[in-house]
């Protein structure tokens, strides 16, 4: 990208914090964010924003070993969290680079708990999978134990694949992902057109 993709813009302020009000606002009972590149930068970003966005239960981990692979991340947040001995709860995961809406998330996470016997769901736009994707915290220990070696989440995926429901959302921002300056404008133009419907 060139520029840290957590301070770019999006609707008027970062997209950390866009990301973190999103989920909040969606009905994220707990905000765990996990930092590592810039960490100090980002953490007082949210400090100050705290307020001005009524932020709520958010929480910053710092993960040292980032340059090893998104895993190391996920565990970091898991870690955070904890196992849960309420088998409702659900772990819902989204990197800050793919910017999502309030409907999305809360779409996603009533699929997930309205879903019969499920333990993961991943929401889709024209059959194909996207983000957040929900798991059930049941799982909480086979999650601790990925590794980039067992491509990370794919693996226990594919391991409840029965347990998996894939739910249609008709939204293309399930697929927005913003590892670019050119995908980053294609999600604003996409995000505005959206916005004035």
């Amino acid at each position: 990208m060139g520029t840290l993709k957590a301070l770019l813009d999006w609707q008027g302020r970062s997209l950390i914090i866009h990301q973190i009000v999103a989920l909040r606002e969606a009905g994220a009972d707990e905000v765990v964010v996990v930092l590592g590149h810039r960490a100090d930068e980002l953490q007082a970003r949210i400090g100050a924003n705290r307020d001005v966005y009524n932020l709520g239960r958010v929480r910053c981990v710092i993960n040292e070993d980032y340059a090893q692979g998104k895993t190391t991340s996920i565990k970091t947040g898991l870690w955070a969290l904890g196992p849960s001995a309420d088998p409702d709860a659900a772990i819902l995961m989204l990197n800050v680079d793919q910017p999502r809406s309030v409907g999305i998330i809360r779409e996603t996470l009533d699929a997930h708990s309205n879903g019969h016997d499920t333990l993961i769901t991943i929401p889709t736009y024209q059959g194909k999978g996207g983000h957040p994707i929900v798991v059930s915290r049941s799982l909480y220990g086979e999650l601790i134990a990925i590794d980039e070696k067992t491509q990370g989440m794919r693996a226990i995926t594919e391991r409840h694949c029965d347990a998996t429901q894939r739910v249609e959302l008709g939204a293309a921002e399930l697929l927005w992902d913003v590892n670019t300056p050119e995908q980053y404008q294609a999600a604003l133009r996409e995000s505005e057109a959206g916005s004035m419907i």
